[in-house]
């Protein structure tokens, strides 16, 4: 982008600019990067609640018919099994087995779904769905500007949403959605998130959006809420160990290689793009299992970021996808893919080249941090 005038704004974006907030090009959307302190923020997700826009997600509904089947033919996972009011977590495939993106698809009728695509892949993903949907009786429909997204996410969120709704919360599981409305706003509410923390994400029209976050904001005022932005998002996702695309995810990996093979479903009826590929991927991975993601925990200071060679006895042993300093562990960790000779907790001797220093860290299992149920 040349210059801010020609990025995408949301909704919410004078609110954003009135809070003070630092605001960043991300994927082509002037998005808030943080209001205050990154680590006062996370902390705040942490132990209270925060509040996201995340506007810039990629919203596109199929529906008809054919839906379900067209969507098991185009992602990789069983979308077809899936009840009504429901969601899963999935990713759509290049017919080589490359990750296009890792999605979340939302069951909003028996033939109303809505899908949800990373802000930086959804015109792919809608030019993928578009292109396999020939031949189903389905419509494959861009409806990013026919939503905006605010996510209230922590323990305190809970709390903070019953004030606002009659909806079922307390009969609302993980990964589910139902309509109701918030705050006399009517939105599609979903028990989801990015953060590692109990959640909700909200889907609401645009003209609803800043209504809808200065209820939020006031019904958590005693509880500690605070507006949140894109890079404490970053930290808590990563303390939870969960893949960015561009990061742990891209073209070049197959769900296999990433070690997300779970979300392959070869037992579903019908061919679906990939498939092939995506077979002989999991027999090499049997075979001879590709690098792993694991978690790092430096014993120093410095922090690791993508790109940076993890090495062992002078050799690269893998790559780290993401590094950020942990506000819950008081230390700079990571997640990188290595050789699986060196993926076991605690393989001594493994450390990150930092600008030529091979800094020590320690390979530990993901995620760094599991809330407490």
């Amino acid at each position: 982008m040349s210059s801010t005038e020609e990025l995408r704004h949301t909704a919410l974006d004078a609110l954003h600019r009135s809070l003070g907030a630092t605001m960043t090009d991300f994927a082509g959307w002037d998005m808030p990067l943080r209001y205050g302190s990154e680590r006062d923020e996370h902390t705040a997700v942490r132990t209270r609640a925060g509040l996201f826009d995340l506007s810039h997600m990629g919203e596109i509904a199929v529906t008809g018919p054919q839906a379900a089947a067209l969507l098991d033919f185009a992602l990789v996972g069983n979308i077809g099994g899936v009840k009504p009011g429901r969601a899963r977590y999935t990713m759509i495939c290049r017919a080589d087995g490359g990750i296009l993106d890792d999605l979340i698809v939302y069951r909003l009728a028996e033939t109303e779904y809505l899908v949800v695509a990373n802000a930086s892949n959804a015109q792919t993903v809608l030019d993928a769905l578009v292109e396999r949907s020939a031949g189903f009786d389905a419509e494959v429909r861009d409806d990013r500007d026919a939503y905006a997204l605010i996510a209230v996410q922590g323990p305190e969120s809970p709390g903070i949403l019953k004030s606002l709704t009659d909806a079922d919360l307390d009969g609302l599981k993980y990964y589910a959605g139902l309509p109701g409305t918030v705050a006399g706003v009517p939105a599609l509410i979903a028990r989801t998130g990015y953060t590692g923390e109990d959640g909700f994400e909200l889907f609401v029209k645009p003209e609803h959006a800043v209504e809808l976050w200065q209820a939020l904001t006031e019904a958590g005022a005693g509880v500690g809420l605070v507006p949140c932005g894109l890079s404490c998002r970053d930290t808590l996702r990563l303390e939870a160990g969960m893949p960015l695309y561009g990061h742990e995810l891209s073209t070049a990996l197959t769900p296999f290689d990433a070690g997300l093979g779970r979300v392959v479903k070869f037992e579903k009826e019908g061919d679906f793009v990939g498939r092939e590929a995506l077979q002989e991927a999991a027999e090499r991975a049997a075979a001879k299992p590709p690098r792993v993601l694991v978690g790092l925990v430096a014993e120093g200071r410095r922090v690791p970021r993508a790109g940076f060679s993890v090495v062992s006895g002078g050799e690269v042993i893998g790559e780290v996808t993401s590094g950020a300093p942990s506000p819950t562990l008081g230390k700079p960790i990571a997640m990188a893919y290595v050789d699986a000779a060196h993926a076991v907790p605690g393989t001594p001797g493994v450390g990150v080249d930092i600008r030529g220093t091979h800094e020590p860290y320690e390979v530990v299992p993901l995620p760094f941090y599991k809330r407490q149920k």
